[in-house]
């Protein structure tokens, strides 16, 4: 079969600007928001008409930050311990023969701009500037399956750690952000395998570093570092 040629139609804007931290699938964080900007060609408001209509989006999007020359046919989940060998066709790794990801959010707003219309979402799992393929509706009487199985996905409904965020250092964080922060650390953003109480982690969110340790299910807060005019530099 001869390759087909895929090209972005939008772009979207999220307040991570690294992959760590980012929640595992959208939706566990209802309060990460994003802004969906159409590429010029798109920029047209009929193509738009009725989708405020719908709650909620599927976005087909490039996994931009994974691009490989290779792929494998078996790759090593996070949540199974990182040792453990899946097929690529049994997980939602990054890691595809085609690196192309597909995300639930809700559709929170449309405004229209001298840009044409923009998207304001939330529930997002993305990287900032991550390039959008598609736009399609949510239908919930066929998108939705309740006795569907999910292997060991299943795993991540429950998990949550308590976060001890002390006041004035979450005051650091614009008032906008601080509940979404608190939230995608909460949602423990580790890797599975790793369970050392004296390793420390930063993530970087909203143009801040916030570092923190996790003992047992606690996760605490040590310092907040404003890196905002290290990425305008």
């Amino acid at each position: 079969m001869e390759g087909s040629l895929i090209q972005p139609i939008a772009v979207i804007h999220t307040d991570f600007a690294d992959k760590f931290g980012i929640p595992r699938q959208s939706g566990r964080v209802p309060e990460l928001k994003g802004t969906i900007v159409m590429e010029p060609a798109y920029r047209v408001p009929e193509a738009f008409r009725g989708i405020e209509d719908y709650s909620h989006l599927w976005l087909l999007f490039d996994f931009s930050a994974a691009h490989r020359e290779q792929w494998s046919p078996t790759v090593r989940p996070p949540r199974l311990g990182g040792n453990q060998r899946v097929g690529v066709f049994a997980t939602r790794s990054p890691f595809r023969p085609n690196p192309i990801g597909l995300s639930c959010v809700q559709l929170d707003s449309v405004e229209m701009t001298k840009d044409g219309p923009v998207l304001h979402v939330s529930g997002v799992d993305l990287l900032d500037g991550t390039p959008i393929f598609d736009i399609k509706p949510y239908l919930p009487y066929t998108d939705s399956i309740p006795e569907a199985s999910g292997s060991f996905g299943e795993a991540l409904r429950s998990h949550s750690l308590q976060v001890s965020f002390p006041e004035e250092l979450l005051a650091m964080l614009p008032p906008d952000k601080r509940q979404a922060a608190v939230a995608c650390l909460a949602d423990d953003p580790r890797p599975s395998y790793q369970h050392d109480p004296e390793r420390r982690y930063s993530m970087r969110f909203a143009g801040y570093d916030i570092h923190f340790y996790i003992q047992d299910d606690r996760l605490t807060v040590t310092a907040v570092d404003d890196v905002s005019t290290e990425r305008s530099n």
